[in-house]
């Protein structure tokens, strides 16, 4: 299953740390962020909760950047 996201980042170099972040979160399979339209695609595990996996990708960023976002709804 693939989302897209709208985020919040400030920088390119700061965009490329944000989706590391969550890329390496459990339960994502891929993770692409633009800078240029402020929006990050996720492709989800087979059987992984969006919802939770995204809440958790959320706090992984934060500890990165705290002002940072990723706008959930």
């Amino acid at each position: 299953m693939k989302k897209t996201y709208k985020v919040e980042v400030d920088c390119a170099a700061c965009a490329e740390k944000m989706a590391e972040a969550i890329k390496n979160t459990e339960g994502v399979k891929d993770a692409t962020l633009s800078f240029m339209t402020l929006k990050c695609k996720v492709e989800f595990e087979e059987g992984a909760d969006p919802d939770a996996v995204m809440q958790q990708a959320r706090k992984n960023v934060k500890k990165i950047e705290d002002d940072m976002e990723i706008f959930l709804d």
